[in-house]
């Protein structure tokens, strides 16, 4: 009798803490779309914004988040890949140890440190200077650690009899990862791209130290231009706050924010139940 009421009390703080959560995340969600609702409509989402944002939209705004975050997922993947694929076959168990410490070491690193050293190394050692191509290749170096572990642990779900059949059938190492690793991982490569760049979508300190100016700017017509983003948009919006047009207006674009990133994660996702759909059949 004692062991039951333990259980349902056990069972019950899990539900308050999962409750609380949610609800937190509700009320969260709730408030910022109440406040930033008011300012979206088709204008908002189409022109440049004006007077520092306190009039127009943020057009440019939203399509230099794309180009920055499209960017950092090109120049992350195939690095994230790559050290999986080597991590996993190749390397030997303590030299693995040493450098999962590693990357879960630079997970840690807070974003306004690879601000600072994009700053220093990409746009003043290698003469990149504040662009979009700066930001991109610091977004994506600090994003590595996020697809690394989710790439890593999708090969590791593998039934290992995959692997044993292929080398039955005499195929190489490297077949065996052409062939039969990464094909059947696609899932677990989509989820850790998705997750690497649902985080890349809301950083502000990288890219406001390599890559964006807070007005003035348009599309990028070279590699070496900056580009205006939401985030620093935002960030420089909630300055105003003694003018309720312009702070409406950060709302608002904090709200397409929030709507950018869900629509990505949900198009990732489907995207990886297809590929593992087409994978298993």
């Amino acid at each position: 009798m004692l062991r039951i009421i333990k259980d349902k009390l056990f069972v019950l703080l899990l539900a308050s803490i999962a409750l609380t959560g949610i609800l937190t995340l509700a009320t969260i969600f709730i408030f910022i779309f109440v406040k930033g609702l008011p300012a979206i409509d088709i204008e908002f989402l189409t022109t440049e914004s004006r007077d520092f944002g306190a009039q127009g939209g943020i057009l440019y705004q939203l399509l230099g988040s794309i180009i920055i975050i499209s960017g950092a997922g090109v120049v992350a993947l195939p690095i994230a890949l790559g050290t999986a694929v080597y991590q996993y076959e190749y390397i030997n168990p303590s030299l693995r140890r040493i450098s999962n410490l590693m990357i879960y070491a630079l997970n840690g690193v807070p974003s306004i440190i690879f601000g600072l050293f994009g700053l220093v190394f990409f746009a003043h050692n290698l003469g990149l200077g504040i662009s979009w191509l700066s930001g991109s290749l610091i977004l994506g170096t600090m994003i590595l650690p996020t697809i690394i572990v989710s790439i890593k642990e999708s090969f590791d779900s593998l039934p290992v009899i995959y692997k044993e059949s292929a080398w039955a059938l005499g195929l190489s190492r490297w077949q065996v990862i052409r062939s039969v690793l990464i094909p059947q991982s696609l899932s677990g490569i989509i989820t850790g791209l998705l997750l690497g760049l649902a985080r890349a979508g809301g950083e502000t300190a990288p890219i406001m130290f390599t890559a964006t100016c807070f007005s003035g700017v348009l599309l990028p017509h070279s590699f070496s231009e900056p580009v205006t983003t939401l985030p620093t948009h935002i960030l420089y919006l909630a300055q105003e706050a003694s003018n309720p047009v312009t702070l409406t207006n950060g709302w608002g674009a904090s709200v397409v924010l929030i709507i950018f990133i869900c629509i990505m994660s949900i198009s990732s996702m489907i995207i990886r139940t297809r590929f593992k759909t087409i994978v298993t059949r």
